[in-house]
């Protein structure tokens, strides 16, 4: 790590120290702390707030103007105690994530392992969604995707934290057919495909009721591995009481022949899990930049 000894990178090496530091704290503190910090950034949220908002507005619209800003609240929170639980997952050791993690219906996964199936994991974009593969990566090398960082120090750091437990990362602009090797070969792929895809290479299918741009790439993984897809959220437990993964059963007869119903599909399953958790679901993004044609932003 010479490479970033530069004074250019030390307010950087300064954020990093206090984030190592703030991961030594009793796991509890800490959250309630994130809390803390996440009503802060709720006050002065501006530009954030009204996307946050908007997004609400559109997929609650039975809630009125008091609950949404409720809601609004407990994600600012969430989006917190995520930020300042980072150490944890650039520092903190296998044993002690193992402690902070509990499973719900692992069932699933152990099922498909055990079959010797291909597995694909949907993991959705909620605020706590790397704890899952930090988890489950040292009994088997889990396969995650990532776009490169453009400051190289903080590249450096997230890649390394993210395989240091057998995790493999393999950059966005891979050659499919690695991927595909790698998760017949298997390891289980940690795919998040839920974000605005902005390209060319989408579809348009319901999410909350509303057409919405969704990267094709979960079916087209499935079908070219022949895997099972096994939705899997993390959940932040309530008081800083850690994490729970959560594994839902496998989606059957997926994918079809038909990129739109598997993109529905896939929406409905993550309509799921945020509707047990509304607050931790990354809604700071604009979901919905991707209009179809003729159809005026919705931001």
């Amino acid at each position: 790590m010479w490479q970033f000894s530069h004074p250019r990178y030390w307010l950087y090496w300064l954020v990093i120290l206090l984030l190592w530091l703030i991961s030594l704290l009793p796991f509890r503190l800490t959250a309630f702390l994130g809390r803390g910090l996440g009503y802060f950034l709720y006050l002065i949220a501006g530009r954030r707030a009204h996307i946050v908002r908007t997004n609400l507005g559109l997929c609650f619209p039975e809630l009125d103007s008091e609950q949404l800003g409720q809601l609004m609240r407990l994600h600012f929170e969430a989006l917190g105690q995520s930020v300042l639980t980072i150490g944890i997952n650039l520092f903190a050791s296998q044993r002690r994530i193992q402690k902070l993690v509990t499973m719900r219906n692992r069932r699933y996964f152990d099922d498909a392992l055990a079959a010797g199936k291909p597995i694909i994991l949907l993991a959705p974009h909620f605020v706590a969604m790397e704890i899952a593969g930090l988890a489950l990566a040292p009994e088997r090398h889990m396969l995650s995707m990532y776009q490169t960082i453009r400051n190289p120090l903080i590249d450096t750091l997230i890649r390394r934290s993210r395989s240091r437990f057998g995790g493999i990362m393999i950059e966005r602009s891979t050659d499919m057919r690695k991927v595909i090797k790698l998760i017949r070969g298997g390891s289980p792929f940690y795919y998040l495909p839920d974000q605005d895809p902005g390209s060319s290479d989408k579809v348009f299918a319901p999410f909350f009721g509303i057409q919405t741009a969704v990267t094709p790439g979960l079916s087209r993984f499935a079908r070219l591995s022949e895997a099972v897809v096994i939705p899997c959220f993390t959940k932040m437990l309530p008081h800083g009481a850690g994490y729970e993964v959560i594994f839902l059963p496998p989606l059957e007869e997926f994918p079809t022949n038909d990129a739109v119903e598997d993109a529905r599909r896939m929406n409905e399953v993550i309509e799921q899990g945020i509707r047990e958790m509304p607050e931790q679901y990354f809604w700071v993004h604009r979901r919905f930049k991707s209009r179809p044609e003729g159809e005026e932003s919705l931001y």
